[in-house]
């Protein structure tokens, strides 16, 4: 059933879609940290990410976890970093890995108003090697403390938030997305979740 209000909610979110940006999650064990990416996700409007599996299995996210963010947010799957990166760059995607090295560039070096894929790693061991060398950028978080990571669904909430910040600066948001028939088919889909 289609109420005025439900259909004002479910629009705004759409308008505000950032169809340029995703996230890839390569090896993330832990369900829990998938649910909360995925909330942030929601959150910044990325209705997209991907889920890299090389190693470890398909994560189960729960409904109470994600606060429902699985319902509004898509998810592709991948079992090699090639097959994923090559999706990504047909699509027009610049790779950009967080990854903890002298060669990485600081996030808020970033540049943000382009399609930009986002590379989070496994809570251990961080991005592999292979999905590390086949990105087109690598850049870490600055840290200024003893400790030199973060929970992955922190660093990776950090960034989709300079990414935000970075498009809201330049009017990047203020301006839909989708083109009017993938608004349209997106909506329809919404309305009966």
């Amino acid at each position: 059933m289609k109420s005025d209000r439900r259909v004002e909610r479910l629009s705004r979110a759409l308008k505000l879609t950032q169809p340029d940006l995703t996230v890839v999650l390569e090896n993330i064990h832990d369900p829990h940290n998938v649910s909360a990416i995925l909330r942030s996700c929601d959150a910044v409007g990325v209705r997209n990410i991907n889920l890299l599996y090389t190693t470890e299995s398909f994560p189960k996210i729960g409904k109470k976890s994600s606060a429902s963010a699985y319902k509004w947010v898509e998810r592709r799957n991948y079992k090699s970093v090639e097959s994923c990166y090559k999706e990504l760059r047909g699509e027009g995607f610049v790779i950009a890995a967080s990854v903890v090295s002298e060669e990485s560039v600081s996030l808020y070096d970033l540049d943000f108003l382009g399609k930009v894929a986002l590379v989070f790693g496994n809570e251990h061991r961080g991005v592999t090697p292979e999905a590390s060398a086949a990105a087109d950028i690598r850049f870490q978080i600055p840290m200024h403390g003893m400790v030199q990571s973060l929970n992955v669904s922190v660093a990776c909430a950090i960034t989709l938030y300079e990414a935000l910040r970075q498009r809201i600066k330049s009017g990047a948001t203020g301006k839909r997305k989708l083109s009017e028939a993938e608004f349209e088919n997106i909506l329809n889909q919404w309305m009966r979740k």
